[in-house]
């Protein structure tokens, strides 16, 4: 075949290996968020908004030691490493090779020439160059293929960075609340005992029954036996949060976690999503993943494809060789070839279609899963907002609620005291505000837990 002819062949078969660029799927998205508030986040640091530099400590050092962070950063770091390598692919490849021998030929079999020695040496030192030539886009798409991995591991990094940051504030957020619970627990169970102590002294007196006194006692009893299992939950959720951080183990078993100094009886600011729905598919780390997947699997596709057609191969030799080491860098010792070499798929019983076929099985398979992922962020996005917003009305609730047992169990004690009421009616309103207060703190918990999870579904 004419050179002018076999080039035009060629690249018409370059033209029909070509796979077309990937282009992100159609996605029915929403106009504008259903929820609104106030204010949003300004700062990609989000945990700040909680105004805790404990918590901001913490974070912290969670992003730089916890282990789950730590393998996310060791794979991008191999996502890289493979990407550089499919990239020498694209590259000629050079190598040095140097060899000395010694023969001996039979005299016998007639080929050795006359005169000839028998015993002969041989010396050898060369370049050898070989380099593909990617008509057909195999070694391009692989590249690409490649680099797609590296983003997905990036945007994988990123998604357990941000998640590990809403753990440790949901977890610190749970902390804080048992503190609160264990305090005004302690502060419910010294009024108690203070007070049965006074109820002793009247039943002494006469001024009061038995009855009244162990009912009194059984409350105090009742008191006191909730304050171990909360005890117990502060310590579990204190060693779980050091994990989580990364501490020692040393650390774990015998270190505590410092909190804020002061109270934290108050809400965090509501947050609102800035912009358009759309830019999620730009901002969430694990959207990023699934449609780096997406694409990867789209350039391994072509890959498939390209294996259809020939590979070309050029391949050289330059150097010398000589059966004395002293002429081995002379002229006349001096060697090359060059070889362009085309090897063409004929028959493999059916191997490159089925790698075709599993190619493109992925290729499907990575979009549903991006498509699943967007539908269950927005679903996220959704439920966090709602939850934000719920979360906060409870705590004003339960604030209200607060509020007005305190005055309760005020009257209460001043009925009681002028003898216009039994000691009853004291029990009734402490009983009430103790829990209303530990509901108040929970709906607390709650609130500042819901603005960890919208921040999370935002992607920070």
């Amino acid at each position: 075949m004419p050179r002018p002819a076999l080039a035009v062949t060629l690249l018409l078969l370059a033209g029909c290996a070509v796979q077309p660029g990937y282009q992100r799927p159609p996605v029915e998205l929403p106009q504008a968020w259903r929820e609104s508030a106030p204010r949003a986040a300004e700062d990609g640091r989000w945990w700040r908004v909680y105004n805790d530099a404990a918590l901001d400590r913490l974070v912290e050092e969670a992003l730089a030691r916890n282990s789950d962070v730590l393998v996310a950063v060791a794979r991008v770091d191999e996502a890289s490493a493979l990407l550089l390598g499919a990239e020498a692919g694209l590259q000629p490849q050079v190598d040095a090779g140097a060899s000395a021998g010694r023969s001996l030929s039979s005299s016998a079999t007639g080929l050795l020439p006359p005169g000839a020695p028998r015993e002969r040496d041989n010396y050898r030192a060369a370049l050898s160059l070989s380099y593909e030539i990617d008509v057909f886009g195999r070694l391009r798409n692989a590249r690409g293929a490649a680099r797609a991995d590296l983003a997905a591991s990036v945007a994988v990094r990123d998604a357990v960075r941000l998640s590990l940051a809403a753990r440790v504030a949901r977890s610190y957020s749970a902390l804080v609340a048992l503190d609160a619970q264990v305090e005004v627990t302690r502060r419910v169970l010294a009024s108690r005992e203070e007070s049965l102590a006074l109820q002793r002294r009247r039943r002494d007196a006469g001024m009061t029954s038995d009855f009244d006194l162990r009912q009194f006692e059984a409350e105090t009893a009742t008191v006191r036996a909730q304050l171990p299992p909360l005890l117990r939950d502060r310590d579990i959720e204190e060693a779980a949060l050091a994990v989580l951080v990364g501490r020692s183990a040393r650390e774990v078993v015998e270190g505590g976690v410092s909190r804020a100094q002061g109270p934290q009886d108050q809400p965090v600011a509501a947050v609102v999503p800035q912009g358009l729905p759309s830019e999620l598919l730009l901002r969430r780390p694990d959207l990023i993943e699934a449609e780096q997947r997406l694409i990867a699997t789209n350039a391994r596709v072509a890959v498939a494809r390209a294996a259809y057609f020939p590979s070309i191969t050029l391949s050289g030799v330059l150097g010398s060789e000589s059966a004395e080491l002293g002429d081995l860098f002379t002229g006349p010792a001096g060697i090359w070839s060059f070889v362009a070499s085309l090897a063409q798929p004929i028959y493999g019983g059916g191997r490159l279609d089925a790698q075709r076929d599993a190619a493109l099985a992925r290729e499907r398979a990575a979009l549903a899963q991006y498509q699943g992922a967007i539908r269950n962020a927005f679903g996220e996005v959704r439920q966090a907002l709602v939850s934000q917003s719920r979360a906060r009305e409870s705590f004003e609730a339960q604030s209200e609620r607060v509020r007005a047992l305190q005055e309760t169990l005020r009257l209460a004690r001043l009925r009681y005291d002028n003898g216009v009421t039994s000691q009853l009616e004291v029990l009734d309103a402490e009983r009430g505000l103790l829990a209303a207060e530990t509901a108040r703190i929970e709906a607390l918990r709650a609130q500042r837990a819901a603005v960890a999870d919208l921040f999370r579904a935002l992607g920070g």
